[in-house]
């Protein structure tokens, strides 16, 4: 296992207490290259987790999918540049106007305030979403259809990457052509473990094969007895998808 393979390991702390955040931190950390903090910690823990694991040396992806009217969502994002955090992400969907005056915010703010500027990503297609899912929306199109448009739009809004499912990366990647766009894949599942509530998956090895830069997984490891050890399986199965 590389270096390089670990750093696109991303693992997603979607528990229910500090204290358990706090213990998989410690038994992953050196082992993993980042870690995933959503809704759910965010909401129990507030902002100072974020601030104790990037401070103990950490990347942190801090996964809130804002979505709301420009001047929020940039406001919001400046206050993620000042926790450190390496990579936040928007919903696509909230418009050109919302991530073009998030990315200008991100890049002042740092400029300005002397701190190392976050990845801006895009969410583009929930890997909990379907065209039926899409259809119930009002989206008429086809998941990857809505993930080209998305993917089009955050580039040319000044995004940094956007997060899709490892079944829409070749799709982004043939249609944005610059080689640092990055492309974040969540709904990853090792072979054999159960898809929980996600329908768009696939194998560790099946995303990097597909072209993702990183791969976010949660409770295969999470929720294992032994959370190092299963974090290392998959970075084998990560191993054997770029061999």
């Amino acid at each position: 296992m590389t270096s390089v393979t670990k750093d696109r390991l991303i693992v997603a702390l979607d528990v229910a207490t500090e204290r358990r955040a706090r213990e998989l931190v410690l038994s992953l950390r050196g082992i993993v290259g980042m870690f995933k903090i959503g809704s759910q910690l965010f909401t129990e823990a507030g902002p100072k987790i974020v601030s104790e694991i990037s401070g103990a040396g950490n990347k942190v992806f801090l996964d809130l999918k804002f979505h709301d009217i420009p001047n929020t969502v940039s406001c919001a994002a400046v206050a993620a540049t000042r926790l450190g955090v390496s990579i936040f992400n928007v919903h696509a969907s909230g418009g050109r106007e919302m991530m073009r005056r998030t990315a200008d915010a991100v890049s002042e703010v740092a400029t300005n305030e002397g701190l190392r500027r976050p990845s801006v990503i895009a969410v583009t297609v929930l890997t909990s979403s379907d065209a039926t899912s899409l259809s119930e929306i009002g989206i008429g199109a086809e998941p990857e259809t809505q993930v080209r448009r998305l993917s089009l739009l955050a580039e040319a809004s000044g995004m940094d990457g956007v997060v899709a499912s490892a079944h829409e990366v070749a799709v982004v990647r043939s249609t944005v052509r610059g080689s640092r766009f990055l492309i974040v894949t969540p709904g990853v599942r090792p072979v054999g473990i159960a898809q929980d509530d996600q329908k768009r998956v696939m194998s560790p090895a099946q995303a990097v094969r597909a072209g993702a830069d990183y791969i976010v997984v949660g409770r295969p490891i999470t929720s294992a007895k032994d959370p190092a050890e299963s974090a290392g399986q998959i970075l084998e199965e990560m191993e054997s998808g770029l061999g």
